[in-house]
């Protein structure tokens, strides 16, 4: 059994997994959420300092939502993230879709089998070489 303290409210939980807040903080923290989500279809021009004020919710927790993806924005809202590679302004996630697509074919070239080599192949032995018994 797992025993930690909440690192929002310090509540001693049974902890699973998953970031270290207890169940009701969740719960609360996914209220917020629901309250943050309808805020931001309500306006759609807001920015993350007003959909912080008008909620009460840090801006960090916003952030956070919008690298999870949980919140999108739509294309003329003036919120964006640097992408963590490059820089370069994205609506949700943490990469762009360049990122993305330099790390998906990293990790194909990285999975991909090697082709044996010309030395690495063994001759084949003849029946001449096989062992006899009596």
């Amino acid at each position: 059994m797992n025993v930690r303290n909440c690192r929002k409210c310090g509540r001693i939980f049974n902890y699973v997994m998953g970031p270290i807040v207890c169940p009701r903080c969740k719960e609360a923290q996914e209220v917020k959420f629901q309250e943050v989500k309808k805020y931001v279809q309500d306006n759609h021009g807001a920015d993350i300092t007003e959909v912080s004020e008008a909620c009460d919710v840090e801006t960090s927790q916003i952030r956070q939502w919008i690298r999870e993806e949980r919140l999108q924005f739509a294309d003329d809202s003036p919120i964006r993230l640097p992408c963590e590679s490059c820089g370069a302004m994205i609506q949700a996630g943490r990469f762009c879709d360049k990122c993305k697509m330099e790390m998906t074919k990293e990790f194909k070239h990285a999975i991909a089998p090697s082709k044996p080599k010309e030395t690495d192949i063994k001759p084949k032995k003849s029946e001449r070489d096989k062992m006899r018994f009596l």
